[in-house]
């Protein structure tokens, strides 16, 4: 490992993409190192035991290609088995989690609504955010069945996905929600339709950014941060149908990404 190593990162499918982004945004002298396990995806119906299972095999991977970070872009993954991972591997490990207290602080109305997978509402760790910031408001949980299907698929505007987003999204302003935190990095990729679904006074929260930024902290901290002045490279790994991820990496980050093997 070096100065020049990439930064892992991971999640079910695409959805880790929108943090991926993020993290070049901020940090554009690293290289980066995604993998999409879209033969596995969604992790949002799928038992803890499988998903940590998937999440030492791809953190595996990723160190043996020399990771320096690895960042798990999967709230599901993050709330189901982030601490068991950390104490697995050695390397600084990075996840993200439902913007509940960005959201408390922009609330007006005091009723938050929260957009996830099924599995990620369940976990304990989800319960326990939900506890330590919510003493002060009303928090409103909206399980998603279904959306990330439509994601991978890069369905963002058929009549299926509107009808879907209306489902999920109307009982949260029906309880006077005037602030939904996106809980699932896929549903950073719809956030512009969940925002005409919501309508201009209700605030959309998404943690990518957020995470960007904890990403650079903790390589400054540990004094991995790439020198200045190089441009770092970006490669792609999925677990899936080859000629889909290419689709989809095209769609969502541009044409050109390399794509290697899942081995």
């Amino acid at each position: 490992m070096n100065l020049s190593s990439p930064i892992g990162i991971f999640d079910s499918g695409i959805g880790g993409l929108s943090v991926a982004r993020s993290v070049r945004e901020r940090l554009p002298a690293e290289d980066l190192l995604y993998v999409a396990d879209s033969c596995h995806a969604p992790y949002g119906d799928k038992a803890d035991d499988f998903i940590r299972e998937r999440m030492h095999a791809i953190t595996g991977l990723l160190l043996k290609r020399g990771a320096k970070a690895v960042v798990v872009a999967c709230n599901t993954a993050t709330t189901a088995a982030i601490a068991q991972l950390r104490e697995s591997f050695s390397v600084p490990i990075i996840g993200v989690e439902p913007g509940v207290k960005p959201a408390v602080l922009a609330t007006r109305s005091g009723v938050v609504g929260v957009l996830a997978t099924p599995r990620t509402l369940q976990t304990h760790s989800f319960e326990n955010l939900a506890a330590r910031f919510s003493s002060n408001v009303k928090l409103l949980v909206q399980p998603c069945p279904r959306l990330v299907q439509q994601i991978e698929a890069l369905d963002f505007d058929s009549a299926m996905t509107r009808d879907l987003l209306q489902e999920y999204v109307s009982p949260l302003l029906a309880e006077g929600a005037d602030t939904i935190v996106l809980g699932c990095t896929h549903y950073h990729f719809l956030a512009e339709q969940i925002a005409a679904v919501a309508g201009p006074d209700v605030t959309i929260i998404s943690t990518q950014d957020a995470v960007a930024r904890e990403v650079a902290r903790r390589l400054e901290q540990h004094g991995l941060l790439a020198a200045d002045g190089r441009e770092g490279q970006a490669g792609f790994v999925s677990t899936g149908d080859q000629a889909r991820f290419k689709t989809q990496l095209d769609t969502l980050w541009g044409e050109g990404g390399r794509i290697y093997p899942f081995s």
